[in-house]
């Protein structure tokens, strides 16, 4: 099973992503309720849902496409791209408590199981042993 460490990995990345084009589309619901005299607040807000889509489908798209084959440019682009987003969500949202912390801590633990996932199955290529 250790042999296929970067396959969880890259299951997990996936499911972080789907995570995020939920949250985006929640976030998108909470923009359409933000009254039209604040337009600028509801365009940052939908700006807010489009980039956690796009963040959902890159980690999606990376995991099918490079970390399922545990290359090594997929395996540092999902590192750093989710790392960022789940740093800035757990700095500015969850510490301050803007959210409760379950369910809010679903998508930073998934994070840090694919993380450590896809890490074993990228050393374990590095060092020749898979």
């Amino acid at each position: 099973m250790i042999k296929e460490a970067h396959k969880i990995g890259a299951g997990l990345y996936v499911i972080w992503g789907l995570l995020h084009l939920k949250a985006s589309y929640d976030v998108s619901i909470l923009a359409g309720m933000v009254p039209t005299e604040f337009a600028l607040a509801q365009g940052r807000i939908f700006q807010d849902a489009w980039n956690l889509a796009f963040l959902g489908l890159f980690a999606i798209v990376i995991a099918f496409t490079l970390n399922w084959k545990n290359d090594a440019v997929g395996y540092w682009l999902n590192l750093a791209v989710v790392s960022v987003t789940d740093i800035g969500f757990l700095l500015f949202i969850v510490g301050p408590g803007l959210i409760p912390l379950f369910p809010g801590i679903a998508g930073p633990v998934v994070w840090i199981l694919a993380l450590t996932f896809s890490t074993v199955g990228f050393r374990l290529t590095a060092s020749g042993s898979a």
